[in-house]
């Protein structure tokens, strides 16, 4: 699989750095969140968890005290300080997973696994290119109108039927659309929607996330954000750092 971050702790440094130079405050204002590295396995063998300084981003004082920037070699994102981690990795693309919970590894990519029920936040980025074109195809379907024509494309290569991709958004599902490859959603409680799936089961909770298009293959880059009531305030804070990161994500 190919990656923009080397297997060295001293290249994430530098992308960490690069994609937090690149944002601007709104506020004129950066503050600093503690790195924290998360251990991954997949195609290649178990990966140990990286390791960083802590890292200046633009998002309030506020959230800079409640929230730790968690990162694989591949992916990263905001999430509550003193949640537990773990990535997973293949031929698709890759994921990272926070939770309050400890995360079983091995859960994770057994065929019996039925997603988290709990607070999580779950950020997966796909490939178009590769066997992850499925799911590509199928977020696409339900939220990218403008790119249907990469949906007609899969299916006419022999990779799924027309009835594998309902066009259309979920029905209950609310839509942000802040360009046409970048779409903010709000999955209500017990609900079906972009925010469930394999990974999140539905529950008695909202979801928030971030779905975005990236690279020519396309690639894409989905965030589900499901937390506790007293933290819920910072599911924006924790989109918009996403969408500043994704077009640094390597694909």
């Amino acid at each position: 699989m190919a990656s923009g971050f080397a297997r060295m702790p001293c290249c994430i440094v530098a992308v960490l750095a690069l994609s937090a130079q690149a944002s601007l405050d709104a506020q004129g204002q950066r503050f600093t969140v503690p790195f924290v590295g998360c251990r991954s396995d997949g195609q290649t063998g178990p990966q140990e968890a990286p390791t960083g300084p802590d890292v200046s981003l633009p998002i309030g004082l506020k959230a800079s005290t409640e929230l730790a920037y968690f990162a694989t070699y591949d992916i990263r994102v905001l999430a509550p300080r003193g949640w537990r981690c773990f990535g997973t990795s293949g031929s698709g693309g890759y994921s990272l997973y926070v939770s309050p919970e400890p995360i079983n590894g091995a859960s994770l990519r057994s065929e019996g696994w039925s997603g988290f029920a709990g607070p999580v936040i779950a950020i997966h980025h796909t490939f178009g290119g590769t066997s992850g074109r499925f799911e590509v195809a199928r977020v696409i379907a339900r939220v990218f109108p403008a790119y249907k024509a990469f949906v007609t494309q899969v299916i006419d290569d022999g990779f799924g039927f027309t009835t594998s991709f309902p066009f259309g958004p979920y029905p209950k599902d609310a839509l942000r659309y802040q360009s046409k490859s970048v779409v903010e959603y709000t999955t209500p409680p017990e609900t079906e929607g972009l925010g469930t799936g394999p990974w999140l089961r539905k529950s008695g909770s909202p979801i928030e996330g971030v779905a975005i298009l990236t690279g020519d293959a396309p690639d894409l880059t989905l965030l589900s954000v499901r937390l506790p009531r007293a933290l819920s305030e910072f599911a924006m804070v924790i989109i918009r750092q996403v969408e500043r990161d994704a077009p640094h994500f390597p694909g």
